[in-house]
């Protein structure tokens, strides 16, 4: 018998302040908060990316937040696709986000949230 994985549901992310969280998520890259989320006994937000999730979770994180990659593609990351890059890094940019591109050449862009949690976009058509 061979386990067969259909697809990547949701990604949890580790936050410090939900709030802060959603302003980026929510407010500057445009994803739909899901207000279906029930009482788990900490704070929090679920988010759509196409027809998976981000949950935001607000719990202590075991992980240090020096000496982190600079670069978050040399780090734990979560890949997301977007349409249009150049929109995307203007977007980036106006929020005060700083960003790099990917090292491959793709046509790709790395960014951190506000708690240092690297994300990759890549550009898909």
């Amino acid at each position: 018998m061979t386990v067969e994985i259909g697809a990547i549901l949701h990604v949890g992310v580790l936050v410090r302040d939900t709030a802060r969280a959603l302003a980026f998520y929510r407010d500057v890259l445009g994803m739909a908060q899901d207000s279906a989320r029930p009482d788990l006994g900490y704070p929090g937000a679920w988010l759509w990316v196409g027809g998976q999730q981000i949950h935001l979770m607000e719990l202590p994180n075991p992980d240090p937040s020096q000496g982190r990659p600079a670069h978050g593609g040399r780090d734990r990351h979560v890949a997301l696709s977007v349409r249009d890059l150049q929109t995307l890094r203007s977007t980036l940019e106006a929020a005060l986000v700083p960003c790099t591109v990917s090292k491959s050449g793709r046509r790709a862009l790395f960014c951190r949230d506000p708690d240092g949690n690297a994300l990759e976009f890549v550009e898909s058509l």
